[in-house]
Parts: C-alpha cells; sequence; structure tokens
C-alpha cells in the first residue's frame, strides 16, 4: 500500500536515508565514497524535505520503498536491495503517474537499471546534460512521458 509522508520525524528522515544510501551502493556504482558521502548529506538534510514523500512499508512497517514529488516531477526513487525486482518501484510511478500527474523524471545516464526501467515505464529522452546539478561528471538524462 502506497502512503503519503507528509511531515517526516527525525527517525523517518533517518530510515529514509538509510534506504537511500543502500539503494545507490546497489546500483549508482559509478560513484566514489566522496560523492554518496556529499549527497547522503544533501538527500538528508534537504532533498527529503523539499519533496512530497510516498512511501511502501516493509512487513516491520519501516521503508521498503519511496519516491519523491514536486510538481509533475518525480524527483526520486529508492527501492531497498532486499526488495528490488518485486514491482514496488513501478508500483509507485504507476500511481503517482494516475494520483499526482508526475510526467518528467532526470536519471544519471550510468544508472543503466534506471534508464532501462523508466524506458519500460514509458519515459523518454527529452535532453542531456553532461554534469549534474551540483557540477559533478556524471551526466544527467531528462526524461518524459
Amino acid at each position: 500500500m502506497i502512503e503519503r509522508l507528509p511531515s517526516p520525524a527525525p527517525h523517518e528522515l533517518d530510515a529514509l536515508t538509510s534506504l537511500w544510501e543502500s539503494s545507490v551502493r546497489a546500483t549508482h556504482r559509478f560513484l566514489v565514497p566522496e560523492d554518496i558521502e556529499f549527497y547522503r548529506r544533501m538527500v538528508r538534510e534537504e532533498a527529503l524535505q523539499a519533496v512530497e514523500l510516498y512511501v511502501i512499508r516493509d512487513n516491520e512497517n519501516g521503508f521498503a520503498a519511496f519516491a519523491g514529488v514536486e510538481a509533475d516531477m518525480l524527483e526520486m526513487l529508492f527501492v531497498a536491495p532486499s526488495v528490488r525486482g518485486k514491482g514496488l518501484g513501478r508500483k509507485l510511478i504507476e500511481y503517482l503517474v494516475v494520483h499526482r500527474g508526475i510526467r518528467r523524471v532526470d536519471v544519471n545516464e550510468q544508472n543503466t537499471q534506471a534508464v532501462g526501467f523508466y524506458a519500460r515505464m514509458g519515459f523518454r529522452v527529452a535532453s542531456r546534460d553532461a554534469l549534474d546539478p551540483s557540477g559533478r561528471p556524471y551526466p544527467i538524462l531528462h526524461l518524459t512521458l
């Protein structure tokens, strides 16, 4: 079941940040450890609090997957490594397309699994930036439905 998490408590922000990090370590093999630490602080202190959060909980009432949305943009989508391939990302995307009207997402070009996932969900490349928003050498694909 998908739940909107309107105002995450500090322990929930910690849990979401931990899920983010485990997911990134499993999928973003192109990042170096210093980059992960840089982005981790940004995610915990800024990004998670700047979006509408939607979560899928695990059996222990923790988080199995989450998405962050702003306007018609999917700002983030992360799935715990232990439940990857079980359809949680698909479930979040389908829900957010219908109920939140998402039409855009940015993805690291080097995260080929995510690029393929979004393509299967119907997203197409609209443009590309050679650097990420932080100016780091990780090309970003801008996708639209």
